[in-house]
């Protein structure tokens, strides 16, 4: 194979920046706020960085007036800062001190006035999948309001989150390249899958494209599974427990969902590839995969809600019979996610009904309405009793429908 030479990515300026700040700081006249409070708390979306372009594992402060301050719990995160600093690269802020946590908030909010001002605290609400109760930790919220008794706390999540779902041109440029990386990291993928090779070697070509590239991934890193009847999802069984990698055999259908992510920006793409001769009920599975991935294109447009691009998906399933296991679609970053209930009933008796009984699927934010700007991740998974076919990739949804920022990961690859 010979390798595309890596190409490097956009960068984003300090009037994003100032585009984001002064984005939220009207939200946050309207909400009567002085200041809000965004902390990774080790969350999976980092959502500090989309503060300050940068990851510190810190918390950052943004007052309604004056410049932001960064908190973080390590010299050494700092230091990576001001290496770029040292290289010529502005910082989004400055004031960078250490001392992160609760008790490190309520002092600088001390020295700001604003002991018994109205903030805003991003992380009491969903964050991202997994993360439904929130993820600010107990410890931090008892410092703060332990050193801070008059305080006033609001809850900013989703006021951050649904700003965060509309993208600004030097985003979308962000995401255009990062869904470019993940179509190399699909080529990757394609020539890795053959029988003979185990599951931990496809997964080091794909993220060796990744790194080349210049970009890294968003937790969970990388689903990736396979078997000719495997129903299961998320990261490789031998990257959690010790269990030897899969050896790939005709017949299996390799799947990978790659988290590409650039600038804060993710890419993500569901990959197939099939080692032929895969059995027919996969081949069906494939079909409808593939007609719900266009009828979702088809649907989506700026003013229909979310719920409606849902149900243009799952007809296609519920027409031949077919189950989900995983969302059809949902936004990027997080807001809505759409699962589909159709066709559940073959599930009686099978391996998965245990498992499956327990929870009730259903769509999140339904009656989100699409904008233009907002990134949608399209990928349609249809299920025959416990056989799985999972495909797609991003859509910007534009002015008059929207554009489809991937091709290889929008259809199963077949390899003889």
């Amino acid at each position: 194979m010979i390798e595309t030479k890596p190409e490097r990515g956009p960068v984003l300026s300090l009037a994003e920046r100032d585009r984001r700040w002064a984005g939220l700081r009207a939200i946050m006249r309207g909400r009567e706020l002085d200041a809000i409070v965004v902390g990774s708390f080790n969350g999976r979306e980092r959502l500090e960085s989309y503060l300050i372009d940068d990851f510190l594992d810190a918390i950052v402060i943004l007052p309604l007036t004056g410049a932001a301050t960064v908190l973080s719990f390590s010299t050494q995160r700092t230091s990576r800062t001001l290496e770029s600093t040292r290289r010529g690269i502005a910082p989004w802020v400055e004031d960078l001190r250490i001392g992160a946590g609760g008790a490190g908030v309520a002092a600088l909010l001390r020295e700001r006035g604003l002991s018994g001002g109205r903030i805003g605290i991003v992380g009491f609400g969903p964050t991202a999948p997994g993360e439904t109760e929130g993820l600010l930790p107990l410890g931090f919220h008892r410092n703060l309001t332990r050193e801070l008794p008059q305080l006033q706390i609001e809850d900013f999540t989703r006021d951050l989150t649904d700003f965060m779902l509309v993208k600004s041109e030097e985003e979308i440029a962000l995401l255009r390249f990062a869904a470019r990386v993940s179509e190399e990291a699909c080529i990757a993928m394609i020539e890795a899958v053959r029988p003979g090779e185990n599951e931990a070697g496809v997964y080091a070509e794909i993220m060796r494209t990744i790194y080349r590239w210049g970009c890294e991934t968003r937790y969970p890193n990388m689903s990736l599974q396979s078997g000719s009847d495997n129903i299961g999802w998320g990261a490789p069984r031998w990257a959690l427990r010790a269990e030897h990698p899969r050896v790939l055999e005709r017949g299996d259908m390799v799947q990978a969902e790659i988290h590409t992510l650039y600038g804060g920006v993710e890419a993500q793409v569901q990959m197939s590839v099939a080692l032929d001769p895969v059995d027919d009920v996969l081949r069906t599975c494939e079909r409808v995969a593939r007609e719900s991935y266009e009828a979702g294109v088809d649907a989506v447009r700026p003013g229909v809600t979310f719920a409606g691009v849902v149900h243009a998906m799952e007809a296609p399933l519920l027409r031949a019979g077919c189950w989900g296991k995983t969302p059809l679609l949902h936004t990027m970053s997080f807001g809505a996610t759409g699962f589909t209930a159709v066709n559940r009933e073959q599930l009686a008796g099978t391996r998965e009904a245990v498992v499956e009984g327990q929870t009730t699927v259903g769509i999140r934010r339904g009656d989100l309405v699409l904008t233009a700007g907002m990134v949608l991740e399209l990928e349609p998974n249809a299920c025959i009793g416990m056989q799985r076919v999972n495909l797609g990739g991003g859509v910007l949804v534009t002015s008059s429908g929207c554009e489809e920022l991937n091709q290889l990961a929008t259809r199963v690859h077949h390899r003889a």
